[in-house]
């Protein structure tokens, strides 16, 4: 098919189209590919604004504010509570902790709450908490980790209080695996005289732990959710 003519506007196309045995011409309006032309554009345009429109945020006069993140990322995270709120808070952070962790020593005196070591939770256990993202599910299924936590609170010289959280990583040293089929004890195969008899005892998980770090992830749940029970509406 092939354009063989071009007339004015408004005019129709000729185009020739040739086989092996007929020869014929097809009249095409030109006001249709002026139409087609022009929708085509148009739905260019419309797709560029639906994407700008998306990637934009609210103009200067728009009177909806934009709502800001309530929670705090800072650690320490600073609670505007009087000192007569102390053991308020205290109780409010111990209530947090006390959901993933169970607790080894809390002092109100000093503001020191400490937690047990616990096995961090994989992608098989999604009902246990520990693990805040699938990143940490997928570590733990792969190797033992444990997690531990230490919150100190602390008075701020202008009023209210710091609740800094630290969460460690422990990952578990084992020299070798525990199911594995190959074993530590060895027998030679040769004929000796004096004959030694190995005992083959069942091998026991290593109490050997590796810090690797903080989880700055299970920090910062903890923290909004100390910030959230010590709001202006808990109290």
């Amino acid at each position: 098919m092939k354009q063989v003519a071009s007339p004015a506007n408004n005019s129709p196309v000729c185009l020739d189209i040739s086989g092996h045995s007929k020869a014929y011409a097809v009249q095409v309006p030109l006001g249709a590919w002026t139409f087609m032309g022009n929708l085509r554009s148009i739905s260019w345009g419309l797709a560029a604004l639906l994407l700008g429109g998306c990637a934009t945020g609210p103009i200067m006069t728009n009177p909806k504010r934009v709502a800001a993140d309530a929670f705090p990322t800072e650690n320490p995270a600073y609670v505007p509570l009087g000192p007569p709120s102390y053991g308020f808070v205290f109780e409010q952070t111990l209530d947090a902790l006390d959901d993933i962790y169970e607790i080894s020593y809390a002092n109100r005196y000093d503001g020191r709450i400490e937690t047990n070591p616990v096995i961090a939770p994989g992608i098989f256990q999604l009902w246990k908490a520990g693990s805040p993202n699938f990143h940490n599910r997928l570590q733990s299924s792969l190797q033992s980790i444990r997690h531990r936590g230490v919150v100190t609170i602390q008075s701020a010289q202008d009023g209210g209080f710091f609740v800094d959280v630290k969460v460690y990583r422990d990952l578990e040293d084992v020299p070798n695996p525990i199911k594995g089929a190959i074993g530590g004890a060895a027998f030679r195969g040769d004929s000796s005289v004096q004959r030694q008899f190995e005992v083959v005892e069942a091998a026991t998980p290593s109490a050997k732990w590796n810090p690797i770090g903080r989880d700055p992830y299970l920090e910062q749940l903890i923290l909004k959710k100390v910030v959230r029970l010590t709001g202006p509406k808990s109290e």
